[in-house]
């Protein structure tokens, strides 16, 4: 074996590999984030039916969105420290076999408790994946090629939001919620397959040296990008997990699937920009991000109602929230260097622990204040957000080309 192709070459050849990606192997990846993205936010588009299903409020439904990012939320540090040095793949086949387990469990319960609890397992198998998958994907192809090999195995995640979720609301009206928690266990235990077909198996990490934790985090810098992370991330998912009681507020409740489709194409419309624009202006990119959010916030929030007008603020929305996790992990590894790794299982706990609480206070805003409020709390914390990114301009969030 030449020496020069390193792991890449690991059971896909190194000919093969130099030349191109493994195009089957990162397929499967793409497959694992975009069922890890669909455990995260199906829920959200069927609050109505699984509100219906169990005789609750759609506040108590989505719980089932909070309990599954708590849980990836909770997983991320811990459990990649705990299976950090065992063979990638076996850590990947046991998340996906928790994908099957836990979804089979929600498509059949019928109890309330027993339902939040398959969902806050899964979440925790979803937090590994996430943790698992950037680094997996890195391993398989040459540096030079790197960050085409990621780009392909997140590709499950615009997919999710912008096909996986309409389109379990329109089968969800016709099959019932519970059948599209039993098609996503269905299609686990065929990317399990899959996986153990294509995709190489690569020995876990070896060595202790790892920078610790709070190392990390007292890097200037880390603290306010990860500040940021959680002013996007936990309004956007305000409005996102509740999006389906605030368009029957404003009169499209038949729209849902239309809706998060819209939105859905557009947020990989801003993957796409943000990709070839993020080296040089990553800087304005966030701040436009976090401010077109807010202007499109309080637009709604002045009682905006017309069709055309919604949609319009879904496209701005869906546009600067779609590059918004390449802005936020690009800050991110530029502030820890050395520590990008570690840093990295921090934002996932970041990002889910604030998925969470925006189904916790989505909820309670729903059952207090009323569903009129999201806009106005939402606008509230992306200025906080944009405000906390701007005063970063040494360190998080600095102005010019990165190096």
């Amino acid at each position: 074996m030449d020496e020069n192709c390193g792991e890449a070459s690991v059971g896909l050849g190194c000919a093969a590999t130099a030349n191109r990606l493994p195009v089957g192997a990162l397929f499967a990846l793409a497959m694992a984030s975009f069922i890890a993205t669909a455990n995260e936010t199906v829920p959200a588009g069927l609050l109505p039916e699984i509100a219906q299903g169990f005789h609750i409020s759609e506040a108590w439904a989505g719980q089932l969105v909070t309990f599954c990012a708590l849980g990836s939320g909770i997983a991320a540090i811990p459990l990649t420290a705990v299976v950090r040095k065992w063979q990638r793949r076996h850590v990947l086949l046991l998340t996906l076999a928790a994908f099957l387990v836990c979804n089979a469990i929600t498509a059949v319960s019928t109890n309330y408790v027993l339902t939040l609890a398959t969902r806050f397992a899964v979440g925790l198998a979803t937090g590994l994946t996430w943790c698992l998958l950037a680094s997996y994907a890195r391993r398989m192809v040459p540096a030079s090629m790197q960050g085409r090999a990621l780009s392909v195995a997140m590709i499950g995640i615009p997919l999710a939001l912008s096909v996986g979720v309409p389109l379990s609301v329109w089968l969800g009206s016709m099959v019932g919620w519970r059948n599209i928690f039993g098609i996503m266990s269905g299609m686990s235990l065929a990317l399990m397959a899959l996986v153990c077909w294509k995709v190489p198996d690569y020995p876990g990490e070896m060595t202790n040296h790892r920078l610790p934790m709070w190392r990390v985090l007292m890097m200037q810098g880390v603290r306010p990008v990860l500040f940021v992370v959680m002013a996007w991330i936990l309004p956007h998912y305000i409005l996102y997990t509740y999006i389906a009681p605030y368009l029957a507020s404003v009169g499209l409740a038949s729209d849902v699937d239309s809706v998060l489709l819209i939105f859905g194409i557009s947020s990989m419309l801003g993957i796409w920009l943000i990709g070839s624009l993020v080296d040089g202006w990553l800087r304005l990119l966030v701040l436009a991000g976090l401010g077109a959010f807010a202007f499109v916030s309080l637009i709604f929030g002045l009682g905006a109602t017309s069709p055309t007008v919604i949609c319009v603020g879904v496209v701005i929305w869906g546009f600067s929230f779609g590059g918004a996790p390449t802005l936020l992990q690009t800050a991110l590894a530029d502030a820890a260097g050395e520590g990008a790794d570690v840093a990295q299982s921090a934002l996932v706990t970041v990002f889910n622990l604030s998925f969470a609480g925006s189904g916790i206070v989505g909820g309670v805003l729903l059952e207090t204040a009323g569903v009129a409020s999201f806009p106005w709390v939402v606008a509230s914390l992306l200025v906080i957000g944009v405000f906390a990114a701007w005063r970063s301009k040494a360190h998080g969030f600095p102005p010019g080309k990165r190096l």
